[in-house]
């Protein structure tokens, strides 16, 4: 069996394929009995949408291979804290679990600069964990950095 170590390390080498193209530089992995399901990175400027992050990415391609809009026992796994358009299709796809490696200062909705989970009446609260992981961090900083 496989740690959340690992599938963050799958997540990262997504965020490395949005880097090559010139994208903000965040990947996800998605999780089902233990087997990658589903791989996303941001697209937003290849796919002109703003709806193209990682996390959305990965969600698409795990509903078509489980033929549904419900990822309850899946557990994602995202290199940056999802912001709150991404941690609410998370919370409405019902996913068991979010794991991600970076907090984002600015849009991280699981607790950072706001938290869906502290919403109440949800249907649903994905469990969340923070595994703070340095590659993680640095290669978004990195970009940002690049760029101005």
């Amino acid at each position: 069996m496989k740690d959340d170590k690992y599938y963050l390390e799958q997540a990262y080498l997504e965020a490395i394929k949005a880097e090559q193209i010139d994208e903000v530089p965040i990947g996800c992995v998605i999780v089902l009995n233990d087997e990658i399901i589903a791989r996303g990175y941001n697209q937003r400027e290849k796919n002109k949408s703003v709806i193209s992050h990682a996390e959305i990415e990965a969600m698409k391609k795990a509903s078509e291979k489980l033929n549904s809009w419900r990822l309850d026992n899946c557990e994602v796994y995202v290199t940056l804290e999802p912001c709150l358009m991404c941690a609410s299709a998370l919370q409405q796809a019902h996913v068991k679990r979010i794991i991600y490696g970076a907090k984002s200062l600015k849009t991280g909705a699981l607790g950072t600069f706001f938290d869906i989970n502290s919403l109440s009446n949800l249907n649903h609260y994905p469990l969340v964990s923070y595994l703070p992981d340095e590659k993680c961090s640095l290669i978004i900083s990195n970009y940002f950095r690049k760029k101005r």
